[in-house]
């Protein structure tokens, strides 16, 4: 039961290693693919910006052009123009353009920022997961090779264990051949004690009477006794 428990607790930690490896494999497939468009993104912002500030340059360059011609014809101290003309000071059509395209230069900067930001956390997020399967995944290794030492010691017990069994086993077969042999002989003796017995006793008496006879006893006295 031991080597069995430690057997399906190996598998069991086997697999789960199996499974963080995949899962760790994924997470890096994942980061390369974000990595990825993390870089575009990053791109396009930056030649968006860059575009846009070469258009913004264009039309600050031609728009200071074009006031400044216009300072130069205007008279210093001419009349007002007359209605239908409009005077540059107050045309605010440059200043709304211009400040459109600074503004979504802006906002492709602050766009930069924040992938920026979110590739720092996604990469940090990932070396953090990566650390923390590296660590349990040794942790679980160590497990394994502990409960491998501990399964092969158990092993070794059991074939220790079935030796002594079958020793035992051997042993007690031939206690049992040799209780056999000695009920059989006491079973003979048992059985056979009344005869020898006799036999025994017939003997005695013939020695008594052996022994009388080379006292000097009669033997005619003797026989009619017997």
């Amino acid at each position: 039961m031991t080597i069995k428990t430690l057997s399906d607790a190996i598998a069991s930690l086997k697999s789960e290693i199996q499974e963080m490896q995949v899962q760790m494999k994924r997470a890096g497939e994942d980061r390369e693919k974000e990595n990825k468009d993390f870089q575009q993104t990053v791109a396009d912002q930056r030649a968006s910006q860059k575009l846009l500030q070469s258009a913004l340059n264009i039309l600050k360059s031609f728009y200071e052009k074009k006031a400044a011609l216009l300072q130069q014809k205007q008279e210093p101290a001419g009349p007002p123009p007359p209605p239908g003309f409009k005077d540059y000071t107050k045309n605010k059509a440059s200043g709304g353009v211009m400040g459109m395209i600074s503004q979504i230069i802006n906002d492709a900067k602050a766009m930069e920022a924040e992938a920026i930001r979110a590739e720092e956390d996604a990469q940090k997020a990932y070396e953090d997961f990566v650390k923390e399967t590296n660590n349990s995944v040794e942790t679980k290794s160590k497990d394994i090779a502990n409960k491998s030492e501990e399964k092969a010691k158990g092993e070794g017990d059991l074939v220790q264990a079935n030796e002594d069994k079958e020793a035992t086993l051997l042993e007690l077969e031939q206690l049992s051949n040799y209780n056999a042999e000695l009920h059989q002989s006491c079973d003979f003796i048992v059985k056979n004690f009344e005869i020898r017995q006799t036999a025994r006793d017939e003997e005695v008496e013939a020695l008594k009477q052996a022994k009388a006879i080379l006292s000097g006893a009669d033997f005619n006295a003797l026989l009619q006794t017997a």
